[in-house]
């Protein structure tokens, strides 16, 4: 079994539907992105490689589970894919990943959170909900719609940095920045930091996501570079939003050229985008390709990264970790 090309094949369907033994512990609901508002997650694993598949009853896919975590997933005119499920920490395995604000003032696209006017946690909150799952985390991950202003919500980010960061785990954040977002970060102790670009283009950027500055992405980007390492910073740029693979490589060359590590993001369709289609396999091994040459060629490492997307590889093909 070659692992890439399976993993490609499951995250280009992207859902499950499940049987078997109840899969409560291993289910994880998300509040943030696309998949929020949903019937939750299962993340499936085959020899400590990892997939996330949403769970619908409607899904081609069938992942059975026979009990303890074992599991086996059905594929149809394909053998049985036997693996385990793994018990996530808080939204994914070994993080205590969390979402702040579940609610936004912007409405990106592709985007379920603007609909679902969530709720905002306060910080004690988060520590204690940290503090439930510290035994079987490595490191805390935060990240946050915008609930009021994005400078209310980095004043809400740093207050809640300064209570997670005694509890002796590395902190990454993943929010949308203000100029000065990644010093005052930085200043705080976080380890590494994910701005995201969302789409390969400026022009896609501004079709997708209304009312954000694509060049204010791009200045977080390089500021964080030069404050936490080449290597340290990661941007999700999500795949089949319109552009095409050449755009994509640009992107993708553009992004670790200034020593960010790029989270290639297969698009789960959702709110505007519910009837678009899933990128297909084939053309996700292709994007890998580049994807793994372009950081071999810019001397970045993937399995450095110890936080947020990168690290779990749930969602995403990740070079030297899926491959």
């Amino acid at each position: 079994m070659e692992w890439k090309r399976v993993k490609a094949e499951l995250l280009a369907e992207g859902r499950v539907a499940l049987s078997g033994e109840e899969c409560g512990p291993y289910l994880s609901r998300s509040t943030a992105g696309p998949t929020a508002g949903g019937e939750g997650s299962v993340f499936f694993s085959v020899g400590g490689r990892r997939v996330r598949l949403s769970v619908d009853p409607r899904a081609t896919l069938v992942l059975d589970h026979e009990g303890g975590g074992k599991a086996v997933i059905r594929r149809p005119g394909r053998e049985p894919l036997r693996g385990v499920l793994e018990i996530p920490g808080l939204h994914c395995p070994r993080q205590a990943y969390i979402t702040l604000s579940e609610r936004c003032i912007f409405s990106c696209r592709y985007c379920s959170v603007p609909r679902l006017h969530g709720r905002v946690k306060c910080p004690d909150e988060v520590v204690e909900k940290v503090k439930g799952v510290l035994d079987r985390v490595d490191v805390i991950s935060l990240t946050s719609g915008v609930a009021d202003s994005v400078e209310r919500e980095e004043k809400e980010v740093l207050n809640v940095v300064r209570k997670v960061a005694p509890l002796g785990k590395p902190v990454g954040v993943s929010v949308y920045p203000t100029e000065r977002t990644p010093d005052l970060l930085h200043d705080l102790g976080v380890e590494e930091v994910k701005w995201n670009l969302e789409a390969a283009t400026p022009a896609l950027f501004a079709r997708m996501c209304p009312g954000l500055d694509y060049d204010h992405m791009w200045r977080a980007l390089r500021r964080s570079v030069d404050l936490f390492r080449e290597g340290a910073v990661c941007s999700n740029v999500i795949v089949g939003l319109g552009e095409t693979d050449e755009e994509m490589a640009r992107c993708i060359t553009d992004l670790t050229e200034a020593g960010v590590i790029p989270v290639l993001r297969p698009l789960s369709p959702a709110a505007e985008l519910s009837g678009w289609p899933r990128p297909p396999s084939g053309r996700l091994l292709r994007l890998l390709e580049i994807h793994e040459q372009a950081l071999r060629d810019a001397g970045l490492d993937t399995r450095k990264v110890r936080t947020m997307c990168t690290a779990c590889t749930g969602c995403d093909l990740t070079p030297g970790r899926d491959t």
